[in-house]
C-alpha cells in the first residue's frame, strides 16, 4: 500500500473505478481499512477484544453461505470475514507487533515445515502419517503436550473432536469402530444406572464424548452432523407450524399423538 498518500488521496483512490490487478485490490481493501480507522467513529473505537465475537460472527455467518450453497452471500461472507482479519493486522501494526508481510511469511513458514513429505525427504504415504508428523512436529517446535493449541473458546462438541483427533494423530486410538461403539454401549448403561443428578450429568458427558469420538471413524465432523440435524428438525417443525396454522386450532389443543402424526407427515414431506 502506498505510505505516504493523505487519507484525501487514499478515499480517492479507493472510491476510482477501474480495472485492478489482485494486487491493487488487495491495497485497496488495505487503504480502506486504514481511512476507516481514522475517519468512522465506531472503527476508531475498536480493539482486538472488541471485535472479537464480531469475528466469530462472521465466522458462522461464511459457514451458513456454504451450508446454503449460496455462491452470492459466500462471496459477500469471504468478503466480511476477510475485512476483520485486516481489521485486526491493522490493530497490530499500530501496537508495532507485527504487519500483513509478517502473516504472510509465518503462514508459508508453517506450511513448508509442517509439510516434510512435500518439500523434503519425509515419507508420509497416508492421511495418517501426515496427521502424525503435523503433531509431531508442533511438540518439536516448543509446545509442551499436543492438547495445548485447542482453544478453550470452541465449542465443546467441535473442542471434543479436536482433542480426540490430536491424540489419534499420535496413535492413541481405538484400533476400528467396533470399540467405540461397545464404549457407546457401555456409556449408555452407565448413564441409566446413574445414582443421582451430579453422575448423571458426569455420564451424559462421557457418553457426548464418545459420540463425538464415533463421528471420527464415519468420517464426519460432529459439528457438521449436528447442525444438518438441526436444519432438518428446524425444516420440519416449520412444516408441524403451518399445519396448525391452516387447522384453526390452537397448540395446546392438539394432543401428542396428533402432533406426532403431523412430525410424521412432515418426514414423509
Amino acid at each position: 500500500m502506498p505510505e505516504k498518500l493523505s487519507i484525501e488521496q487514499l478515499k480517492a483512490d479507493i472510491v476510482a473505478a477501474k480495472k485492478r490487478t489482485l494486487q491493487e485490490q488487495f491495497e485497496r481493501v488495505l487503504s480502506l481499512v486504514t481511512v476507516l480507522r481514522q475517519e468512522c467513529p465506531w472503527d476508531r473505537k475498536q480493539t482486538p477484544e472488541s471485535l472479537a465475537h464480531l469475528l466469530l460472527e462472521e465466522s458462522y455467518e461464511l459457514v451458513h453461505a456454504i451450508d446454503q450453497h449460496d455462491e452470492i452471500e459466500l462471496k459477500k461472507e469471504i468478503g466480511d470475514l476477510f475485512l476483520h482479519l485486516s481489521f485486526q493486522v491493522l490493530l497490530s501494526e499500530e501496537r508495532g507487533t507485527f504487519t500483513f508481510a509478517d502473516v504472510f511469511e509465518a503462514l508459508c513458514h508453517k506450511l513448508i515445515s509442517r509439510h516434510p513429505h512435500v518439500f523434503s525427504d519425509t515419507a508420509a504415504e497416508t492421511e495418517q502419517d501426515v496427521l502424525k508428523n503435523w503433531e509431531t512436529l508442533k511438540l518439536e517446535e516448543g509446545r509442551q503436550s499436543l492438547l495445548d493449541g485447542v482453544p478453550n473458546s470452541m465449542s465443546e462438541l467441535l473442542r471434543a473432536y479436536r482433542v480426540q483427533k490430536k491424540v489419534a494423530g499420535v496413535g492413541f486410538d481405538w484400533p476400528s469402530d467396533d470399540g467405540v461403539l461397545d464404549k457407546l454401549a457401555e456409556e449408555i448403561k452407565e448413564l441409566k444406572n446413574a445414582a443421582n443428578k451430579e453422575e448423571k450429568e458426569e455420564e451424559f458427558g462421557d457418553l457426548l464424548f464418545t459420540i463425538v469420538n464415533y463421528s471420527r471413524f464415519l468420517g464426519a465432523n460432529p459439528e457438521d452432523s449436528l447442525r444438518k440435524a438441526t436444519n432438518k428438525f428446524i425444516e420440519r417443525f416449520k412444516k408441524i407450524e403451518d399445519a396448525v396454522k391452516l387447522s384453526a386450532r390452537k397448540w395446546q389443543e392438539f394432543t401428542a399423538e396428533e402432533l406426532d402424526e403431523l412430525w410424521q407427515q412432515a418426514k414423509v414431506q
